[in-house]
């Protein structure tokens, strides 16, 4: 078993060695690319370190480009992957400042959007590890049942808390999604500063490309 492991993991490293590249920003569905691939997206509250951990898996600073201003990304930004996949960075929601009714259309983007992927395989929901869950965070989760879209927690910026304090948020999420049908039930556990937990989320991802 640990071998196999190792093997996955090699595999996925050798994959994420190789390009990834900002094909376009789509601001309307008429910009969509046709959906020709396996397509996974990431999504979370904005500032939860979407851009940060998709430079991490590649061990790049400018695949993704990062912001300390919530809710800069206001497009879904589509990435092409050895021209075999697309990576989709999703606009963030639920900042700080956002009024209501900007939260809900998000969540119509969203929802229009997931329905339309028919090559969508997963969802890859971030969530800041210090804060945990929030309502927004859960409104989402109805969304992706509703869609019957796959999606799985991502935790992040785990170097930040107390190995007490991730154990106590990963029962939490672990009890909330126990109550939807679309979620993963497995959550990873992530540092894009200190590189913790990016094997097994590359692994992830890459079980999505044939070889």
């Amino acid at each position: 078993m640990v071998f196999e492991k190792a093997e996955i993991f090699e595999r996925a490293n050798k994959l994420f060695s190789k390009p990834c590249t900002f094909m376009l920003g789509v601001a309307s569905f008429e910009q969509l690319p046709p959906a020709d691939r396996v397509e996974i997206a990431f999504a979370g509250r904005s500032n939860v370190g979407k851009s940060s951990l998709i430079n991490a898996l590649f061990n790049s600073k400018s695949i993704a480009k990062t912001s300390s201003t919530p809710g800069r990304t206001q497009q879904l930004n589509y990435f092409d992957f050895l021209g075999q996949m697309y990576l989709v960075d999703l606009p963030g929601y639920g900042f700080a400042k956002a009024p209501p009714q900007e939260v809900k259309r998000w969540q119509q983007v969203l929802l229009f959007y997931l329905k339309g992927r028919a090559n969508l395989r997963r969802v890859f929901l971030l969530v800041d590890s210090r804060i945990g869950l929030k309502e927004v965070d859960e409104q989402v989760f109805k969304t992706l049942d509703e869609a019957a879209v796959s999606y799985q927690i991502v935790l992040t910026k785990i170097d930040k808390i107390s190995k007490a304090e991730l154990e106590k948020v990963q029962e939490d999420v672990a009890s909330k999604l126990s109550k939807h049908a679309a979620a993963h039930t497995k959550i990873l556990a992530t540092s894009a500063d200190k590189k913790i937990g990016l094997e097994e989320l590359k692994a992830e991802i890459a079980s999505f490309i044939e070889d």
